[in-house]
């Protein structure tokens, strides 16, 4: 790789009450940093940003006596409130935009093995805008997270929202593609699903998930399933259309039966019929349930959407010179024709 253009490379790291690991895991990506320097691979420039998602214990402390102590290698956003896993990634993705030439996204938790750091960035020197860490295998998961994981990935790109299966937010993306994203103003973030849609030239890079080593994993079984429909109702209608086919496929199943009822009421059997008649209203209550339910969930997203209030906001930074101040910041989006001119893509 040629050291006068080794790129300037922002690592972004969400936390949320890390406070039991977040020691470890400064120090292990400050000397990753360092390490990667003298291999030429990345610039002096290079630096670690942690961004505080509303912690309730010691965690922007740590991070903010780590940036005092090592301005040039870490620094940190402070949210005013907890806002989630992907708006935090977020807020910490667009706050490096003209300040690195190209931002890789890990876990706090250190599993994202950082060894193949040098490879994804070789993959964005040779052209690719994103680069996507994909898990090789999951031997090392229970049966149980390796069954509802593949169908996890199958259900959503089925459903329409297309993502990369057995990719988490571990991935490089460069400054173009970070000024793309900046441009999504949803309030309902799927980073998984909007930075595919993005069409700048990607590359994959294949690693092993490293085991846990402090604290216990924040993604439960009910915020995984939160962000599958989070991601399947930002990303897809499919699921609407697919009420609409069973709405089409019940008529045609109710239209059938009328035709047996009104032969048996001829017969003057219409008793024997009740089972079959209960049956199916049971089957059409619930379709009815159902089908209002994911419509209600789509009215909701809408409901959000039109408010346009801010995804998240900055109480404070470290660690940078423009940080000292403590003025709150809101989020990247693009609403104004100055913000849109700020972050236009530049080709």
């Amino acid at each position: 790789m040629n050291t006068a253009k080794a790129p300037t490379i922002a690592f972004v790291v969400p936390c949320y009450n890390e406070q039991a690991g977040l020691q470890h895991t400064i120090s292990r990506l400050v000397a990753d940093i360092e390490k990667l320097e003298k291999s030429k691979v990345l610039s002096s420039k290079s630096y670690v940003v942690f961004v505080d998602d509303g912690s309730i214990d010691r965690t922007w402390s740590l991070i903010d006596k780590a940036s005092r102590a090592n301005p040039k290698r870490v620094r940190g956003i402070k949210l005013s409130r907890n806002v989630g896993h992907q708006n935090a990634l977020l807020a910490g993705l667009l706050a490096q935009v003209d300040k690195a030439d190209a931002v890789i996204s890990l876990d706090a938790d250190l599993q994202d093995d950082t060894s193949i750091v040098a490879r994804m960035i070789e993959h964005y020197s040779n052209g690719a805008e994103i680069v996507f860490a994909v898990r090789d295998e999951r031997s090392t998961d229970s049966w149980f997270k390796r069954t509802t994981a593949g169908f996890y990935y199958r259900t959503l790109n089925w459903l329409g929202a297309e993502i990369i299966p057995h990719h988490a937010d571990f991935r490089l993306m460069g400054d173009r593609a970070l000024r793309a994203l900046s441009l999504y103003g949803e309030t309902h973030v799927f980073l998984r699903g909007l930075v595919v849609q993005l069409g700048f030239r990607t590359a994959v890079v294949k690693f092993d998930r490293l085991p846990r080593l402090h604290g216990e994993t924040k993604y439960t079984l009910a915020k995984m399933l939160t962000l599958a429909v989070n991601g399947i109702t930002s990303l897809s209608v499919r699921p609407i259309r697919m009420i609409a086919l069973m709405g089409i496929i019940l008529f045609v199943v109710f239209m059938t039966m009328s035709i047996w009822v009104f032969g048996t009421w001829i017969a003057g059997q219409t008793v024997q019929g009740w089972t079959s008649v209960m049956l199916l209203f049971l089957l059409i209550a619930s379709f009815q349930t159902f089908a209002i339910a994911v419509i209600g969930e789509y009215v909701g997203k809408i409901y959000f959407e039109a408010k346009s209030r801010p995804r998240y906001i900055i109480d404070r930074e470290t660690g940078t010179a423009e940080a000292q101040s403590a003025r709150p910041q809101l989020s990247g989006q693009a609403t104004s024709d100055s913000q849109q001119r700020k972050f236009a893509v530049r080709g």
